[in-house]
């Protein structure tokens, strides 16, 4: 092992500066997410599975920085990237759906203007949605309607509905 260190000194100290940099970036990201959260009343839940998401971007670029760093060719890393890429498309292909509900999970974090609590009432034309969110979850939303029924509804589809705000906050009541 300490062989190591001195055969390849330079990109043992560059790669303590990278994951460095990275730490500090999770943590500046990290406190962006739940300051949004907090503003926005979130649900720590919530909040903790989008910060899931940005480690494993992390993840995935410091693993790449380091390959890059102890000198592995770049032809290597795109071979290797493009076969992944290519079996997860396959795979996800498949399952597009369930990607686009995590997607809009991560969208409606953001920028979804109603909040657990709120009554609703989505537009839809295959099946009216009138009640009140009980849960914003990363495939769906849990609503509880007015005949007391739970109603799951995708994320990707409460995006692209219209969706009218009756009541805020029916469950502080």
């Amino acid at each position: 092992m300490l062989e190591f260190f001195k055969t390849h000194p330079n990109q043992v100290y560059i790669s303590l500066v990278v994951l460095v940099v990275l730490a500090i970036i999770h943590l500046i990201l990290s406190k962006i997410i739940r300051r949004i959260a907090k503003k926005s009343n979130m649900v720590y839940a919530r909040v903790k599975l989008v910060g899931r998401y940005i480690s494993v971007v992390l993840l995935l670029i410091a693993i790449l920085l380091e390959a890059i760093i102890f000198g592995v060719d770049m032809s290597d890393i795109v071979v290797v990237f493009s076969s992944v890429f290519a079996v997860i498309g396959v795979g996800l292909f498949a399952v597009w759906s369930i990607l686009s509900n995590v997607t809009s999970g991560i969208v409606m974090f953001f920028s979804f203007p109603y909040k657990i609590g709120d009554k609703i009432h989505v537009h839809d034309k295959d099946a009216e949605v009138i009640g009140i969110i009980e849960d914003i979850r990363s495939f769906q939303i849990h609503v509880r309607l007015e005949n007391g029924d739970l109603m799951t509804y995708p994320n990707n589809l409460i995006l692209q509905k219209a969706v009218t705000l009756i009541e805020k906050n029916v469950l502080d009541r």
